[in-house]
């Protein structure tokens, strides 16, 4: 199948203490470009992200954003430190002793000393938020495949559709080319004749200017090579798979025998079938920037 290289795919994933959206979206690129934005604390991530984001794409620029939030409402508790609390008392009982007067400090007192009893943020889970985040990307991962396939499907389509016109024109070149030759023998005999007369036709003479005319315009093998680049195409369409960068190849190979066409024409009707191939291979060529 083809896949296009624009895409969209969202998931969230939750539990009883949090939820994790990702979302993610794609244009056109030479490779494949992750770009991810998320809260700090999920940094840690990142690289775990970007080996679920290589499984599922090979080209394009992808933005990725990640969302985080909390459920969970005891993400605090209280550390007694009771080292600290000895050396407070060890300090106190020296000073009662050495000034004879009463250490008469309490355990209430004592807990509002600095760093007798501290706040602290428990951590989360690191294996829990990595399954939850993990779940999310494969999820949004699986349906931004199915939006680059969908729009794969319609450019593949569009695509052969333009490479059947292309067939059709090179079918016209390839049967007027015969016509061009015979025309163009017919004026040269009529010039020769009303200029000299019949008396002096040479057709011997005739015969190698007629050859020479047909060398100089005679563009069977661009053809034949266009007709085939033509075929390429289309069976790498059908084969599918990660093809942008080989069908942009033949594109520019199809361009260089119109081209060579173009400039052997010596006939209004071939340099317009010409023109409109070039105009064909350059819409190809574009739709081709699309395909992964």
């Amino acid at each position: 199948m083809i896949k296009s290289m624009t895409g969209f795919g969202r998931f969230e994933a939750s539990d009883t203490d949090r939820k994790i959206t990702v979302e993610m979206k794609s244009v056109n690129h030479r490779y494949f470009e992750p770009a991810i934005k998320m809260p700090k604390k999920l940094n840690f991530y990142e690289s775990g992200i970007r080996t679920v984001l290589k499984k599922y794409i090979d080209r394009g620029k992808v933005d990725v954003f990640v969302t985080y939030e909390d459920f969970s409402e005891n993400k605090f508790c209280l550390k007694y430190n009771s080292d600290i609390a000895k050396e407070y008392m060890s300090i106190l009982n020296y000073i009662s002793e050495q000034f004879g007067i009463d250490n008469d400090v309490k355990a209430s007192a004592l807990s509002r000393y600095p760093e007798v009893i501290t706040m602290e943020e428990q951590s989360d889970d690191e294996e829990e938020v990595w399954h939850l985040l993990e779940r999310a990307t494969e999820n949004a991962c699986a349906q931004f495949v199915e939006t680059r396939i969908a729009e794969g499907e319609k450019l593949k389509a569009d695509l052969l559709g333009k490479l059947d016109y292309m067939l059709e024109l090179l079918d016209n070149i390839e049967e007027r080319s015969p016509e061009i030759i015979r025309e163009y023998r017919e004026k040269l005999q009529d010039k020769v004749y009303e200029l000299l007369g019949e008396a002096s036709l040479d057709e011997g003479r005739i015969a190698t200017e007629v050859t020479i005319f047909a060398d100089k315009i005679c563009v069977d093998e661009e053809t034949v090579r266009l007709r085939s680049h033509i075929e390429g195409t289309k069976d790498t369409l059908t084969e599918g798979g990660c093809v942008g960068r080989k069908l942009d190849f033949i594109a520019q190979e199809m361009n260089r025998e119109a081209n060579t066409i173009l400039s052997k024409a010596n006939d209004l009707e071939v340099t317009n079938w010409a023109i409109s191939l070039k105009t064909e291979i350059e819409k190809v060529r574009e739709q081709i920037q699309n395909i992964e």
